[in-house]
């Protein structure tokens, strides 16, 4: 198992970035998580087999059909065991 987080910088918001990416993650078996981010980017973390994040990470460099995808920052982490996959709140920004 293996765990990437990304950090997806363009129009990203406000096009369905979240939703799409819940539903590919659990057609991948991804779990983890997705949230906007105060400045306009969207974060996802995934943990699954490496085949399987790493078809999701490549997802995210295209996104939904209506977003447009600049940028696209990956890094690995440690697992956590994450179950399911979610769509977080945005952070409050203070």
């Amino acid at each position: 198992m293996i765990r990437n987080r990304v950090i997806v910088s363009g129009e990203v918001q406000g096009v369905f970035y979240r939703d799409t990416c819940r539903h590919e993650a659990t057609a991948q078996g991804v779990r983890g998580w997705v949230r906007n981010l105060p400045d306009g980017t969207v974060e996802a973390v995934f943990e699954g087999s490496s085949a399987a994040v790493q078809r999701l990470v490549e997802w995210t460099r295209q996104g939904p059909p209506l977003a447009i995808v600049d940028r696209v920052l990956v890094w690995e982490e440690q697992p956590e065991g994450l179950t399911g996959f979610e769509i977080r709140a945005t952070p409050w920004r203070g």
